[in-house]
């Protein structure tokens, strides 16, 4: 009984002992966060869940992305100089344009993907859309307060954020004004260290711009390659300026030049739907099969009505088409 009782005495002290430790070790852990909140919380030292990845961005881009020279050497070209920056004066500001289908959402997700650990789930990681967070337009003055506050709470929560502003040209004017002050080049905006963030906004304005201008490229046969920023930069800023649509409309925004970049992505053609067909297959598994590849691109619709050139949809329904001729 004497050393039944000694055993559990020792097992009682060895699992005072473990406790102890476990303790010891939660309150070290506690520590260790409220100092990384309090670096978070500065927006100076914190990366939180930022671990950038541009090998396998680009690796990605190069093997999915269709047709769009101009944005993968822009966007990579922005990330890698803002990232190594240690002191950026600003936040990386991108605003993505063109024709429906042809990329830019996906490039916003990719960015997310390869730029933290938790992707497009990650808490620093920010998607706005007009018609789930902003969809009636006499809320306005209360969308602006909350999205200020948003910002401002997660930038202090952590600097290196990312804010994804779906569909510019459905959003309804006026709101995107408490913006400014966040994105200009100023040490401090309301206490909070924002200038490592990044604001990615996205838009189909612009997009028959970039189309009449790879026309005219192909009329002319010009290697669609050959286009350059300087000829779709001036177009997309003034179909920016003249929609009353979009988001920037008298936000300040363009008229301060707070963008860093004009980001065109060029229509589709059929070789480029073809490619995505593939991507798609290989994604599913499947090996290509020439009649569900030549289903795809026969059930498409191209323009314009003379040289049917352009996808209508660019990749969008790709994959709901293939679904339904396999």
């Amino acid at each position: 009984m004497a050393a039944e009782t000694r055993g559990r005495r020792s097992w009682g002290s060895r699992l005072l002992g473990l406790l102890g430790l476990v303790s010891v070790s939660v309150s070290v852990a506690a520590a260790a966060w409220d100092l990384t909140s309090l670096r978070c919380s500065l927006g100076t030292f914190c990366e939180c869940d930022f671990q950038p990845d541009f090998q396998g961005l680009e690796c990605d881009l190069a093997q999915h992305l269709a047709g769009q020279h101009l944005a993968k050497a822009l966007v990579v070209k922005a990330l890698k100089a803002f990232v190594r920056d240690p002191a950026p004066t600003k936040p990386l500001v991108l605003s993505l344009h063109g024709w429906t289908g042809t990329g830019k959402s996906y490039v916003s997700a990719l960015l997310a993907h390869y730029l933290f650990r938790g992707g497009l789930r990650s808490p620093y990681v920010h998607h706005f859309s007009p018609v789930i967070h902003f969809p009636h337009p006499g809320h306005m003055e209360r969308y602006k307060k909350d999205l200020k506050s948003w910002i401002q709470g997660n930038l202090t929560v952590c600097g290196r954020s990312l804010f994804l502003f779906d569909e510019m040209d459905k959003l309804t004017p006026g709101l995107m004004e408490v913006l400014q002050p966040f994105l200009g080049s100023s040490w401090v905006v309301y206490g909070t260290n924002y200038r490592k963030a990044i604001f990615i906004f996205i838009s189909n304005t612009g997009g028959e711009q970039i189309n009449q201008v790879v026309l005219e490229a192909w009329r002319s046969r010009r290697d669609r390659e050959e286009i350059c920023l300087q000829e779709l930069e001036p177009v997309i800023a003034q179909a920016v300026l003249d929609n009353p649509h979009h988001g920037f409309w008298r936000s300040g925004i363009m008229e301060e030049h707070l963008l860093d970049a004009l980001v065109p992505f060029l229509p589709l053609q059929r070789h480029h739907v073809r490619h995505c067909v593939l991507n798609e297959l290989a994604q599913l598994g499947l090996e290509p099969r020439d009649e569900v590849i030549q289903a795809v691109l026969d059930s498409t619709t191209f323009f314009p009505e003379d040289e049917q050139l352009f996808s209508s949809n660019g990749c969008k329904t790709v994959a709901s088409r293939i679904a339904f001729f396999l």
